[in-house]
């Protein structure tokens, strides 16, 4: 199974939106500016619609299956920061997810550190 993420494409989607009223508490902040930006047409719509089509299209016929396939430079950015966000997020806890290891594993510990180019403290 993939999911696959596509970028934003001239489809006719957002001339299909059913809007509900507008929140001044979201208006002034990023879901108000992606809002006006569709609504007055500014929204950046980089992506081929059939090369979208065509890069699913080859996904099920190949080989490789990935969890996860983003199209498009738009959505590749927006994942992979999400992705590097939570990845630092991830090592900035790193000590504290080594330092519950059981004393007698802490040589092994301290190899698979010394490998990575991390100390362990």
């Amino acid at each position: 199974m993939t999911i696959v993420e596509p970028g934003a494409a001239p489809t006719g989607f957002a001339a299909a939106l059913a809007t509900g009223p507008i929140m001044p508490e979201y208006d002034a902040g990023p879901a108000g500016n992606v809002r006006r930006a569709v609504a007055d047409g500014t929204f950046p719509l980089l992506n081929d619609p059939e090369k979208i089509v065509g890069a699913i299209v080859d996904l099920v016929d190949g080989d490789a299956v990935p969890l996860r396939l983003p199209l498009g430079p738009d959505t590749y950015r927006d994942v992979r920061a999400s992705l590097a966000a939570r990845l630092a997020e991830h090592d900035a806890h790193r000590e504290t997810a080594l330092s519950v290891v059981r004393a007698e594993f802490a040589d092994q510990i301290a190899a698979l550190a010394s490998a990575e180019g991390q100390p362990v403290r």
